[in-house]
């Protein structure tokens, strides 16, 4: 197993690490700064299948001849279907599970073991530069959107309600991200993660609130999800944003989600400590 050179400067001062993780976060911006002009486009299309929630809750509105359907109105649906598009452009990591376990796989891990930088650090700080970059070019389609659509929304909430939403859309992001960093660090046992990376894929769409408000769930199968950190990724930002979780559910609400963020945090940590512990790699 690799390890760090020993000199006179390791461990890094605090000065020197955010030098180098600003370094980092400065060359991730500027690539995809030049390449990601397709943001914008891409965008767009991504709500193109709110077209179809528009006619669809419409039509079972009608159908159903009610008012609201689990204290939500039609307008409600709608709105907080665009507002979970939100919530899943900041939890979503698309390949970062699959990229981990292929590095693992192929061997390319073994750059963060031998080089004085931390690989988790580096991942994160990669993924806040496409944040930073995403939002900065689809600010406008997002803009477009909302403004088409304002009619489906009651108006903007208070202050206090708005920062609670940033604060859940910013958790949101680091959930999403140590969770799935979590996934990818079972490459160091199994040598495809795949078909475990679809099951969670699939359980996501579910249980997040993607697909469906969770409060709809009866019973048991609503207390049971509500167990889940799935449900932080989508629901509970468009939730917070809608006044649908107030007061101290709403507090009780942040709080667990920041729970379940340090918790994975230190689960993706000690998955790469473990891991690394019986990595093998072999060639120049």
């Amino acid at each position: 197993m690799a390890s760090h050179p020993s000199t006179s400067a390791w461990p890094p001062s605090p000065a020197a690490r955010l030098r180098t993780w600003w370094t980092i976060l400065r060359i991730c911006l500027e690539e995809r700064l030049v390449y990601r002009g397709d943001f914008a486009l891409g965008t767009l299309m991504r709500f193109l299948p709110i077209v179809t929630q528009i006619f669809l809750w419409s039509a079972i509105f009608a159908a159903a001849g009610h008012d609201s359907i689990a204290g939500y109105s039609y307008h409600d649906f709608v709105a907080y279907y665009l507002l979970t598009m939100v919530s899943r452009a900041f939890s979503s990591m698309p390949n970062l599970a699959s990229g981990i376990a292929l590095s693992i796989r192929d061997g390319t891990i073994k750059k963060f073991l031998i080089q004085p930088i931390d690989m988790i650090a580096f991942l994160l700080l990669n993924r806040v530069a496409h944040k930073a970059v995403y939002y900065s070019v689809a600010i406008g389609p997002f803009a477009l959107v909302f403004y088409l659509c304002r009619g489906f929304f009651p108006g903007w909430p208070g202050a206090m309600t708005l920062l609670a939403f940033a604060a859940s859309l910013v958790m949101s992001f680091l959930l999403g991200f140590f969770l799935e960093a979590t996934i990818g660090m079972i490459g160091f046992w199994f040598l495809e993660v795949s078909s475990l990376l679809f099951v969670y894929m699939l359980f996501n769409f579910f249980f997040s609130g993607h697909m469906f408000p969770i409060d709809m769930l009866p019973g048991i199968w609503r207390t049971l999800v509500e167990l889940l950190p799935l449900k932080y990724l989508a629901y509970f930002p468009a939730a917070v944003f809608l006044g649908k979780v107030q007061g101290a559910e709403l507090a009780r609400g942040l709080a667990v989600q920041l729970f379940w963020v340090v918790a994975f945090a230190a689960t993706v940590r000690t998955a790469m400590r473990l891991g690394v512990r019986r990595y093998s790699a072999y060639g120049g």
